[in-house]
């Protein structure tokens, strides 16, 4: 019986033959890897992905498709949220660091990509299919447009690089926007990074991105009784990743 696509799980199937094998090529998967696939749904590329690393551990939400999926004693099913799924557990089971990848449903892909940074040390790199907006913002340079709270709260931790760009015709049925394949390997953590206080110190910097960093990161760092010196004469998205987490690293150590 053919699936039906569902819009509230802003499913778009991805069709294309010639994307799906570079898609692959770029993932590059290898057996005995611990390869984890988010939203698999009618495998597309889950077949090309099973034939060179011979298991698969899929996630998978729809309850029709994870019965499909199944049947297939290559695959490992998780049928669950994947904002709910422990990807530390799945690494200490697996015994090795997860390689993690997907076509990412465009309405939560933000959230999944913060979920995932919890468990960032457990993971050996990710490569998903997002919006390309996204892809750009994620990968982008301080003083560009596309530069924001997402680029500082992901380049922190992860070398983020966008491999693959994807149009609409290539899914079915086809999004409304253009597409993009990332590709994330994860970086080491400073030492002594506070996350918690990074995420709200970038959070303040981009509240007001049009106006002069004084306005709003230079008043919530008097706040803080910050006696150190940081060039506040600048809007938020031309201070590099680097200062952002110098200044971090200062307000942790005062």
């Amino acid at each position: 019986m053919k699936h039906i696509p569902r819009k509230r799980f802003g499913q778009h199937f991805l069709a294309d033959l010639s994307v799906i094998d570079s898609i692959v090529d770029a993932i590059d998967p290898q057996p005995g890897e611990a390869l984890v696939e988010i939203g698999p749904g009618l495998g597309a590329m889950t077949d090309p992905l099973v034939a060179r690393s011979k298991h698969l551990t899929v996630v998978e939400l729809d309850r029709d498709l994870a019965a499909r999926l199944r049947k297939r004693a290559e695959l490992t099913v998780v049928e669950s949220d994947v904002l709910k799924v422990d990807f530390t557990a799945l690494a200490q089971q697996a015994g090795q660091k997860l390689r993690v990848v997907g076509n990412l449903p465009y309405n939560i892909s933000t959230p999944i990509l913060f979920h995932l940074l919890e468990s960032v040390e457990h993971v050996l790199d990710q490569h998903f299919m997002l919006q390309k907006e996204v892809v750009d913002r994620m990968a982008a340079a301080p003083g560009s447009k596309d530069f924001g709270r997402l680029s500082v709260m992901l380049q922190w931790r992860y070398a983020i690089e966008s491999v693959l760009d994807v149009p609409p015709e290539a899914f079915d049925p086809p999004p409304r926007v253009d597409s993009a394949v990332v590709r994330m390997v994860p970086l080491p953590s400073p030492d002594g990074l506070d996350a918690a206080l990074l995420g709200e110190l970038v959070t303040v910097a981009f509240s007001q991105r049009r106006k002069l960093l004084r306005h709003t990161l230079g008043r919530w760092l008097t706040e803080r009784g910050f006696g150190g010196y940081f060039d506040t004469q600048r809007r938020a998205e031309e201070v590099p990743v680097a200062e952002y987490l110098a200044l971090a690293h200062a307000l942790s150590r005062k």
